[in-house]
């Protein structure tokens, strides 16, 4: 979708303003977080696959924007992107120009009106891929896989700065749990290219991640396995660890095989271009953050004192169930397979507190419902895009009318999306979508998802 001259913002649609509100609001709050952080609550996974090792990227809540009145419209935010030239330690030696297009596109994916709103999805992921190929960078050359503590204090710094500079978000630290021990990897008793090569089988995973299928890999995982082998391997300095008792969690412990998975993505980084790195490592975080609801759920005493009796069909019921989820969409962007995995996880809620009616089919509450102004990103890895033309973009699901999937028991603790029978209601396809295949500027189909898609420009 282009934008037009000021004034307007693409077609100039309803839905579209809504948007650019939400972002303005929201993104002119991001310097404000709470001194004191929130302690996350119980996060809720889906099953597939039991690969083991990688948890999901932790958000930390207290950097999250908090718009106390959000429903008061307000005129759209432009924000200026110009840069400048950022100031350096000195003190790390590497080359950043040949990093030009990772930092860039980090930069852009934390923009610093969005960071705070496409954290979870967008902005972490991207910041832990750029970790990844920042290390194989500076180790190139040194026969080394990881930063020294006072290499990594003075690279870290630069590199926020750099962001910083291209217009990322001052608070990505904070956002994405970061900070320089990430480029040390410090507890991995492998560090080097050598030891590395000598212990793992190389051949075996280079042809397992060189070319990571964003369609298949989250369902029937080729890379992952692959990185997991490895990353065992090296922690205990290259014994077999299957079949011991030296397995993560015992011996070893779960901390150095985190560590040695970094060593893994920083020897991969080296053999891919960055481009290709790039693409691996954000088609391996959406795998882990599409099993996991990133909203907060307090208690819904109020949706249960309307909904818990025979009275779940009247009016009162379906305002005050609007009236909880709409203060959890204004949360963050979350993806369509995310919004699953929320509207099951507070279903489960709500069936545990009494609730035994069906009240999301009662009230029509749809998939769009748990996110950000009902607008779904899309569950393969997606980039905020930025030209001096259109400005910021990225692109929504239009889900209109998936409705949100109520659970059939309180037990429901998980929910397989790669099972073969499980398959979303299909949208009915108008000419102009048939006709245009997926494209940044009109609506088409997303695979393997059922899903029309459009793009807002802000």
């Amino acid at each position: 979708m282009e934008s037009s001259n000021s004034g307007s913002c693409g077609q100039g649609t309803l839905y579209h303003w809504l948007v650019l509100f939400a972002v303005w609001l929201c993104g002119s709050q991001h310097v404000l977080s709470q001194k004191t952080p929130l302690e996350p609550k119980d996060k809720f996974l889906l099953s597939d696959p039991p690969i083991g090792l990688f948890d999901p990227i932790e958000i930390s809540p207290s950097v999250l924007p908090h718009n106390t009145n959000p429903v008061e419209p307000l005129s759209p935010m432009y924000p200026n992107y110009t840069s400048y030239d950022p100031v350096l330690t000195g003190k790390c030696h590497v080359n950043f120009s040949a990093l030009s297009y990772v930092m860039e596109k980090t930069a852009y994916d934390c923009s610093i009106p969005l960071a705070p709103l496409v954290a979870d999805v967008i902005c972490c992921p991207q910041v832990n891929s750029l970790v990844n190929v920042f290390q194989a960078a500076y180790g190139s050359g040194n026969d080394t896989l990881v930063l020294n503590q006072a290499s990594a204090n003075a690279c870290f710094s630069d590199i926020m700065n750099i962001l910083a500079s291209k217009g990322a978000n001052t608070n990505i630290p904070e956002l994405c749990t970061l900070r320089p021990s990430n480029l040390t990897d410090a507890s991995c008793p492998v560090k080097d290219i050598s030891s590395f090569e000598k212990i793992v089988n190389t051949s075996k995973l280079l042809d397992a991640c060189s070319s990571v299928d964003p369609l298949k890999e989250c369902c029937r995982p080729v890379c992952q396995p692959a990185i997991a082998e490895a990353a065992i391997h090296i922690s205990s300095g290259g014994a077999n660890m299957f079949g011991s008792s030296s397995m993560p969690g015992s011996a070893v412990g779960i901390d150095v095989v985190s560590d040695c998975k970094g060593v893994v993505h920083s020897w991969l980084s080296m053999k891919l271009s960055s481009e290709e790195a790039n693409s691996a490592f954000r088609v391996l975080s959406g795998c882990k953050v599409n099993k996991v609801c990133p909203l907060e759920f307090d208690e819904p005493s109020s949706v249960v004192k309307a909904c818990g009796k025979a009275s779940s069909s009247t009016p009162s019921c379906c305002a005050a169930l609007h009236s909880y989820i709409g203060t959890r969409q204004k949360q963050i962007f979350v993806t369509n397979l995310q919004a699953i995995n929320c509207a099951t996880k507070f279903g489960s809620m709500l069936q545990k507190a009494g609730v035994v009616d069906d009240i999301y089919g009662l009230c029509d509450i749809d998939l769009k419902d748990f996110s950000l102004q009902g607008c779904l990103l899309r569950s393969l890895p997606t980039d905020i895009v930025f030209d001096n033309t259109t400005g910021i973009s990225f692109t929504c699901d239009l889900s209109d009318n998936i409705a949100a999937p109520w659970p059939s028991s309180s037990s429901v603790q998980s929910l397989s999306l790669c099972a073969p029978e499980m398959s979303l209601p299909a949208l009915p396809v108008s000419p102009k979508s048939e006709s245009s295949g997926p494209s940044r500027t009109g609506i088409g189909v997303l695979l393997p998802l059922v899903f029309l898609t459009t793009t807002i420009t802000i």
